[in-house]
C-alpha cells in the first residue's frame, strides 16, 4: 500500500501561540504548567489536521518549545557542565538556559552557540562536546507525547535526528579529539531510545541524517555502515530521511543501510531518483519528497504525478510520498489570509494545503487521475494563472537588468585610498562604537504602527510619532557616547518586511509566519513578479535623525542576497536573475541617501552564508552572483561614503575571499558566542577591512561586564590592527528591552574608551 505521511509540522501555531506562550513564561506571566497546556493543545491540533488529510504515519517529536536539535541535546544528556545540571531529567529551564542563558529558575550562564539549519533561515543550538563525555537517556519528552499521539489515535512516527548528523552538527568546547570518538558512548543511548519506543508499541520511527546530502570525509562515511549495523535489533522499522539536497556520492551507501526505508529530496534533487532506484534494494521503502517544503507554491500535481507514476513502476506499493523537508519552513495555513490578491492567493499552499495536496497525489496513483480530474483540474489552472500572469512579468525591469555592466559593480578606487578619505571625513576614534541598526521595538512602537494600519491614525500622525522615537533614540545614543549612530528603526516591522512592502513584485500575508528561533517568528515576503523602487525607502528617516546630530548617523539598508534569502522566492526564473533585481532597486536607495548627506551607510547581508549551496562543487557559482549583486548595490558612491555590511550566525572560515570580494569598508560579524573563534578566519586570511566583532550577545537577556569586552577586544587586537577594529553588539538590538540595552552600550562604551587609553 502506498503511504503518506510527513516529516515535520509547523510547531508555533497558525496564529503564533507558541512565541505568545514562550515570551509569557519567560517574563513570569504564566507558569510551567500552562505553557506545557499550550505545547499539548498545539500538537493535538497539528496531528488532527494530519490525520484529517488521510495521512498513513504522522510525526511525533517534530514539535519544541525551542529548538530540535536543543531537544535531542536534552535526550541524550548532553548538557555543557557551566549549566549545573547533575545528571538526571534535562528540565525545561535548563534547556531554556542553555539557548538563552537564563531562564525563569537556575543561574544565568552563557548560552550555547547558535547557528543555520544547514542552508535555511531556522537556526539551531550547536551541540557541545568535552573529551570523556557521558551521555545518558535524560528526557521523556519524546516518549510522553508519543504517548500523547497514541492515546488520541495517531498513527504515530516518531522521529529524531541521527547520531552522526547530531555529531557533525556539534563543536569540540575542550580537549583536541575527533567528534567520531564519542559514538562508543553515544550509540548504546540511542539504541536505549529506540527499545523504549519499541515498548510503547512504535512501528515506524524517522531517523533524520540531513549530512546525507554533504560532502563528508571518508570517516564519516564509514561510521554510518557500522552505526547503522550497530543499532540494529530494536525491531523497529527504521525510515532514515535525508533532505536539502542529492545524495551524490553517497547514494550507495544511503541505499544499501541496514534501514527498512529511505526518504530523499525530489524537489531539490529530482535527478538522483534514477540512481536511488538502482541502488536500492529489492525489498526496501522509498519516501518520495515531491512536495516542497521549503517554499509556498503550489505543486504541480500532474509535474509530480509523471514520476511517481514511473517510481512506482520500479517500487510498486513500496512507494511512499511526502513533503521534501520538515514542513517548519512554511506557514501553517493559506486560509487565514484573507487580503491577499484572490489571483495570488491561487498559486499559494501552505503546510495545511501541502497535507491536502498529498494526499490527491495518493488518490491519483491508487484510484487514476480520471477519478481526482475536479482536484487536478483546480491544480491545472493555478499553475496555468501564474505561468501566464502579467503580474509576473516587467519589460522595464527586465532591460535595467540586461544593461548591467562590469563598470556598476566596482568603487572608484581601493580600499586603502577611500579609507584614508574617509578617516579625514569622519574624524571618528580609535576603537569606534556603534550599534548594528534597531532599538527595542517597544509596546508603544507597535501600537502605533497596527493603529496606522487600521486606519485609526493619519500618515502625518503617524510620521510624527515616528519621528519622536527616532529623537529619543538619537538623544540616547549621544548621551551613552557612541560615536557612530543609527536611527533605531522604529519604523520597520521587520527587515526584510518592511523594505518589501515598499517594492513592485513582493506581496505579503497577515499569518505567513514561520519560525527562526525559539520565540523569533518571521513572516517572508512572496517574491512573485518582477522587482522595482517606486520611490525612496528610507532617506527621509535617514535624513530626519542625521538632522539631531553632529555625528554620523547611519543610513541602513537590508542587502539584495539577505532579502532574497528571507522571501518566498519565485521558482520561475533563475535567483541570480531576481537577487540582481532587488540590487538595482537598492542601488538607487544608496545613490539617494548618500545625496541625501548620509555618508556611512549599512547594507546588511546577513544570509549571504546561508545560501551557499551544500555541495561545495556548487559554491562558485552561487558566490559569484550573490557577491556582483551586493557590489552593485553598494559601487554607485563616492570614495569619502563608508559601507558597511553586517553578517551573523554563520561559519566564514570557507568564503573569506568571497567576504573580501564584497569590498565593504567595514564588516560587522557575530563572534560573542563563538568567544571570537570566527576571527581565526580574517587573520589566517589576512582580511585587509575593517572589521567589528560583535562583542556581546544580544540573544541573551544577560548584559555583558565592561572587562568581559575588554578582553574580547584585546583577542580580536591579537588577529586585526587595532586601527581596524569597531566596538559594537552581534546583532541588531530590536528584540531587547531599553533597561537592558542602556547598561549593555553603556559597558561597551566604557570598554572602548579603556582601550583607547
Amino acid at each position: 500500500m502506498i503511504h503518506i505521511h510527513n516529516l515535520g509540522f509547523p510547531r508555533i501555531g497558525a496564529r503564533r501561540e507558541l512565541k505568545k506562550a514562550l515570551e509569557a513564561y519567560w517574563r513570569g506571566d504564566i507558569d510551567a504548567a500552562t505553557l506545557e497546556d499550550c505545547g499539548s493543545e498545539l500538537r493535538a491540533r497539528h496531528w488532527k489536521i494530519q490525520a484529517e488529510a488521510g495521512l498513513d504515519l504522522i510525526p511525533v517529536g517534530d514539535f519544541s518549545f525551542y529548538d530540535q536539535v536543543l531537544d535531542m541535546s536534552a535526550l541524550l544528556g548532553a548538557v555543557p557542565p557551566r549549566f549545573n545540571w547533575h545528571g538526571g531529567k534535562v528540565e525545561l529551564d535548563t534547556m531554556f538556559r542553555m539557548a538563552r542563558g537564563r531562564a525563569p529558575s537556575g543561574e544565568p550562564a552563557a548560552a550555547c552557540e547558535m547557528t543555520k539549519w544547514f542552508d535555511s533561515n531556522y537556526h539551531y543550538m550547536v551541540p557541545e562536546f568535552y573529551a570523556g563525555q557521558d551521555f545518558s537517556l535524560a528526557s521523556s519528552k519524546l516518549f510522553d507525547e508519543v504517548a500523547e499521539a497514541q492515546a488520541l489515535g495517531v498513527p504515530v512516527k516518531p522521529m529524531i535526528l541521527g547520531p552522526l548528523s547530531w555529531l557533525w552538527l556539534g563543536k569540540v568546547r575542550e580537549g583536541a579529539f575527533d567528534k567520531l570518538e564519542l559514538l562508543s558512548a553515544l550509540l548504546p543511548v540511542y539504541a536505549d531510545i529506540l527499545h523504549r519506543l519499541k515498548q510503547q508499541g512504535v512501528e515506524w520511527v524517522q531517523i533524520d541524517e540531513p549530512i546525507l546530502v554533504l560532502d563528508l570525509p571518508a570517516e564519516w562515511r564509514q561510521a554510518f555502515e557500522s552505526v547503522y549495523h550497530r543499532l540494529q535489533g530494536s525491531g523497529l522499522k527504521v525510515l532514515l530521511a535525508s533532505y536539502f539536497g542529492a545524495l551524490g556520492e553517497n547514494t550507495r551507501l544511503a541505499c544499501q543501510l541496514p534501514v527498512d526505508g529511505l526518504h530523499i529530496d525530489a524537489i531539490r534533487a529530482a535527478q538522483q531518483i534514477g540512481d536511488v532506484l538502482n541502488w536500492l534494494p529489492a525489498w526496501k521503502i522509498l519516501s518520495l519528497g515531491v512536495i516542497d517544503g521549503r517554499n509556498i507554491w503550489r505543486t504541480d500535481l500532474d509535474a509530480a504525478l509523471d514520476y511517481l507514476d514511473q517510481a512506482r513502476q520500479h517500487l510498486g506499493d513500496r512507494l511512499w510520498i511526502a513533503p521534501s523537508c520538515s514542513l517548519l519552513h512554511v506557514p501553517v495555513d493559506l486560509e487565514q489570509e484573507t487580503r491577499l490578491e484572490p489571483e495570488l492567493k491561487s498559486w499559494l499552499a501552505f503546510a495545511y494545503q501541502k497535507t491536502g495536496e498529498l494526499a490527491i497525489l495518493k488518490q491519483a496513483l491508487v484510484a487514476g487521475r480520471d477519478a481526482l480530474n475536479n482536484e487536478l483540474e483546480t491544480a491545472r489552472a493555478a499553475i496555468r494563472s501564474r505561468r501566464e500572469s502579467p503580474l509576473t512579468c516587467r519589460d522595464d525591469v527586465r532591460t535595467r537588468l540586461a544593461q548591467i555592466d562590469e563598470g556598476m559593480t566596482q568603487r572608484h578606487s581601493r580600499y586603502s585610498l577611500r579609507a584614508e578619505k574617509q578617516r579625514a571625513w569622519l574624524k571618528l576614534p580609535l576603537y569606534p562604537t556603534t550599534t548594528i541598526g534597531s532599538f527595542p521595538q517597544t509596546d508603544e512602537i507597535r501600537h502605533c504602527r497596527r493603529a496606522l494600519r487600521n486606519g485609526e491614525i493619519s500618515e502625518a500622525d503617524y510620521v510624527e510619532q515616528m519621528q519622536t522615537q527616532i529623537t529619543t533614540v538619537i538623544e540616547k545614543q549621544q548621551q551613552l557616547g557612541l560615536d557612530v549612530l543609527v536611527h533605531g528603526e522604529p519604523e520597520r516591522n521587520d527587515m526584510v518586511e518592511y523594505f518589501g512592502e515598499q517594492l513592485d513584485g513582493f506581496a505579503f500575508t497577515e499569518y505567513g509566519w514561520v519560525q527562526s528561533y525559539g520565540s523569533r517568528c518571521v513572516k517572508p515576503p512572496l517574491i512573485y513578479g518582477d522587482i522595482a523602487r517606486p520611490q525612496p525607502m528610507t532617506v527621509s528617516w535617514a535624513s530626519y535623525a542625521q538632522s539631531l546630530s553632529h555625528k554620523p548617523v547611519k543610513g541602513m539598508l537590508t542587502g539584495p542576497v539577505t532579502i532574497l534569502n528571507w522571501s518566498f522566492v519565485r521558482d520561475d526564473q533563475p535567483r541570480a536573475d531576481t537577487c540582481l533585481q532587488i540590487a538595482l532597486a537598492l542601488r538607487k536607495e544608496v545613490q539617494e541617501l548618500e545625496a541625501a548627506g548620509i555618508r556611512i551607510i549599512q547594507i546588511d547581508e546577513a544570509a549571504l552564508r546561508e545560501g551557499l549551496p551544500l555541495r561545495r562543487n556548487e559554491w562558485q557559482t552561487y558566490l559569484n552572483w550573490a557577491v556582483r549583486a551586493f557590489r552593485l548595490t553598494a559601487s554607485g558612491v563616492a570614495d569619502e561614503t563608508q559601507i558597511h555590511t553586517h553578517m551573523c550566525y554563520s561559519e566564514f572560515n570557507d568564503i573569506m575571499p568571497a567576504i573580501a570580494a564584497m569590498d565593504a569598508d567595514v564588516i560587522t560579524i557575530e563572534t560573542s558566542r563563538s568567544n571570537m573563534e570566527l576571527l581565526d578566519a580574517f587573520e589566517h586570511f589576512d582580511y585587509p577591512n575593517e572589521i567589528g566583532p560583535g562583542v556581546y550577545d544580544i540573544h541573551s537577556p544577560n548584559v555583558p561586564e565592561r572587562e568581559q569586552i575588554v578582553e574580547l577586544m584585546q583577542k580580536a587586537a591579537r588577529h586585526i590592527p587595532a586601527e581596524r577594529l569597531w566596538v559594537n553588539p552581534d546583532c541588531g538590538l530590536k528584540t531587547r528591552g531599553w533597561p537592558e540595552v542602556e547598561k549593555a552600550l553603556a559597558n561597551m562604551v566604557a570598554a572602548a574608551q579603556s582601550l583607547r587609553t
